[in-house]
């Protein structure tokens, strides 16, 4: 028995360097991509590998979709958000895991200690787990693969949820769009088309897709830094006509209420704080989207331009823009 168990040692040890000294080998034919995080394409094998340079380092993890569905009523339209997940990775053995920590129940204190007791007594996710494929001081590569290429924004619920059918994801008909594929300084985008097999039930679905039984989308993540912690915080006032972002403080001291709201606001600083009116240091921009036709695209572009009206109002010249989307973007 004993012999067995090491020669199974020693083959998994053997599988773990060569798959190692595979890729050393074999990623100066792949596409690199450097940005955020650098990542590498293997177009032989449709795989993405990842390149980690710090761990527990927080950043935001979206999902969308690029292309949707066509149906109001099954609701998944194109450029709909997911859920918005501050994540970070954490090294667990031979494995990469990307965590997401449970940012509805805090200690906002200078003590180490209570702040770890609340972060123990509250469940955080792990949301994947990746084993290490190359190991060089501390920077790791990951397939990041199978995580790309899950039905992240829960398209086959949906469509069940809509009683459409029963779908699963298709990776035979599913692959790298890389064309939406990119990296960039601040972030790093995938997109993925998907296709999901089923047989169809609903109408809805029917009357959208040219075969109901396979529906093809397509899915996007994004891996973006997260900004500094300059920005301030408003409480909310349920007069303010806004809806609050929460999360409970339990460093609150007793007398107070656990439960901290805050409005949703964007982070507008003025270039001259002197000055009664002034250009910000960075205006809020929206961006139409090119494909809108005329004459919806101008009286889009000159409704939104007149909300610039309040913003003049408090101070501010040029501050809240509306500009169309470039073609290459």
């Amino acid at each position: 028995m004993r012999k067995h168990y090491v020669l199974l040692v020693g083959l998994l040890l053997l599988s773990i360097t060569t798959i190692t000294a595979q890729f050393s080998d074999q990623k100066k034919n792949f596409d690199k991509y450097e940005g955020f995080y650098n990542f590498y394409y293997d177009e032989g094998n449709d795989k993405i590998f990842l390149e980690v340079d710090q761990l527990d380092k927080e950043f935001l993890y979206v999902y969308s979709l690029s292309s949707g569905i066509g149906s109001n009523d099954i609701g998944l339209d194109r450029g709909q958000l997911g859920d918005e997940q501050v994540v970070y990775f954490k090294k667990a053995g031979n494995k990469l895991l990307l965590v997401q920590p449970n940012l509805k129940y805090r200690a906002i204190t200078d003590n180490e200690l209570e702040r770890k007791s609340v972060e123990q007594a509250f469940a955080k996710s792990v949301l994947f787990g990746f084993p290490i494929v190359e190991d060089k001081n501390g920077t790791y590569i990951i397939d990041i693969t199978d995580f790309l290429m899950q039905d992240a924004h829960g398209v086959s619920s949906r469509l069940k949820r809509t009683e459409q059918g029963s779908y699963s994801l298709d990776k035979s008909k599913s692959a790298f769009a890389l064309d939406r594929t990119k990296a960039f300084p601040k972030n790093i985008e995938f997109d993925v088309l998907m296709t999901f097999k089923g047989e169809a039930k609903g109408g809805y679905i029917r009357s959208v897709a040219p075969n109901a039984n396979l529906v093809t989308v397509a899915e996007h993540h994004s891996f973006i830094e997260l900004p500094d912690d300059k920005y301030k915080k408003r409480a909310f006032d349920p007069r303010s006509g806004s809806s609050p972002f929460n999360y409970y403080d339990y460093a609150t001291p007793v007398e107070q209420n656990i439960l901290k709201q805050f409005i949703r606001r964007h982070r507008l600083e003025k270039k001259d704080p002197t000055a009664e009116v002034s250009e910000a240091v960075e205006p809020i921009i929206y961006y139409l989207d090119n494909g809108t036709p005329e004459p919806v695209r101008s009286a889009l572009l000159e409704g939104g331009r007149w909300w610039n009206q309040a913003f003049e109002a408090i101070g501010y010249k040029d501050a809240f823009q509306i500009k169309m989307l470039p073609d290459d973007a």
